[in-house]
């Protein structure tokens, strides 16, 4: 086969269909059956639209909500609010990942899926991939895409430096309803050692999702006593918690969430989304991070394939490209993240940010690309 992704959420759905629009032979390969929950903020920057839209695969049809403002919060409830300049738009994982899953399907592309792959070995004489299912099958590809999200038994066994390295994070997301909230909104809402986003997605639902520490859900015991003796510290948050309805029972919870750097390429493998990098739920945007990360492999694998370039002129190339795009967004976000890291400062951002609206809009310019 011309290719094989990895992992099939938002980068491995849409190089797919990129590359199977452009002729190629497509296998992907996905550990669930869709359609599935993921920890995620759901939102999307509108700089993904015309990607999507050359892909045939316009998200209008999903009814999203549009969301234009943006509101966050410090720990104390101090709020600062701000214009989008791009805007963008919301809509459920479980939603549109099944939905680019249905487009690739009708346009061809192969899925194995409730499969997981444990083992990449790549034959320099040869110039081929050997690629092991955990069924025992063996598929051989000429390219491999790592499109496997966060985090995956996989980065073991390419030995990179992060797997090794313990991360105090996790993220929680649920669905809810609550009444009043507007629709064109995405807040971010600050507590100790952790913050909250909340906005609009299909239908009459929002998307709640936080990242939190091990350490806050060690001390309390449980993810509903974390948020009352920790969450709920912030008004805001202590209102969405006392009014809102929680659409599914249990939450979709992931842990040993790392920001550490990660390389674009891995022993011949090119890493797309957050495989390749993970921007600070902060900052949000990973969503179109991803997308983009899907067109920059796209094309890059295309012009190897079509023989225009030699694997390490691919390799180099993608590498070059994805650092341009995303080293800077990523570095930014570290960075704000350190901003936020304890009530005090928090509180301190906050209130001065509120006065400084052209540092708020230049940071988000920073953590946000241009229609692509």
């Amino acid at each position: 086969m011309d290719i094989l992704l990895i992992g099939g959420g938002l980068a491995g759905l849409a190089a797919a269909l990129d590359l199977s629009s452009r002729g190629h032979e497509v296998t992907l390969v996905e550990r669930k059956q869709y359609p599935f929950h993921k920890v995620c903020g759901e939102y999307v920057s509108n700089e993904v639209l015309p990607y999507l839209r050359r892909l045939g695969a316009d998200p209008a049809e999903l009814a999203p909500a549009a969301i234009a403002q943006f509101v966050l919060s410090s720990p104390g409830g101090r709020l600062l609010t701000s214009a989008l300049d791009l805007g963008g738009f919301g809509v459920s994982r479980y939603l549109l990942d099944n939905f680019l899953y249905r487009l690739a399907v009708a346009r061809g592309v192969t899925f194995h899926l409730k499969n997981t792959v444990t083992d990449v070995a790549f034959d320099a004489v040869a110039d081929r991939h050997t690629v092991t299912l955990a069924d025992g099958r063996q598929l051989v590809a000429r390219v491999v895409l790592g499109t496997y999200g966060k985090r995956a038994a996989l980065d073991r066994q390419l030995q990179r430096p992060f797997f090794g390295q313990r991360s105090p994070y996790l993220g929680v997301k649920y669905h809810l309803r609550l009444p009043g909230f507007a629709r064109d909104v995405i807040a971010l809402h600050n507590f100790a050692d952790g913050y909250a986003g909340i906005s609009a997605i299909e239908e009459d639902k929002l998307c709640f999702c936080y990242l939190t520490t091990r350490t806050n859900l060690k001390q309390h015991g449980t993810i509903p006593a974390m948020e009352r003796e920790v969450l709920a510290r912030n008004p805001r948050l202590r209102e969405i918690l006392d009014s809102a309805e929680v659409l599914y029972p249990q939450p979709e919870v992931i842990n040993e969430i790392s920001f550490a750097p990660k390389q674009p390429v891995e022993q011949h493998v090119l890493m797309v989304g957050d495989a390749a990098g993970l921007i600070t739920p902060l900052c949000g945007n990973g969503m179109a991070m991803a997308l983009h990360g899907a067109a920059l492999a796209a094309t890059a694998t295309h012009a190897f394939l079509a023989g225009r370039t030699s694997r390490p002129q691919l390799e180099h190339g993608y590498t070059q490209a994805w650092q341009a795009q995303f080293g800077a967004r990523l570095r930014v976000g570290r960075a704000v993240q350190q901003l936020f890291g304890g009530p005090v400062m928090s509180e301190l951002v906050v209130g001065g940010l509120r006065h400084w609206p052209a540092a708020v809009r230049a940071l988000m310019r920073r953590t946000h690309g241009q229609p692509f």
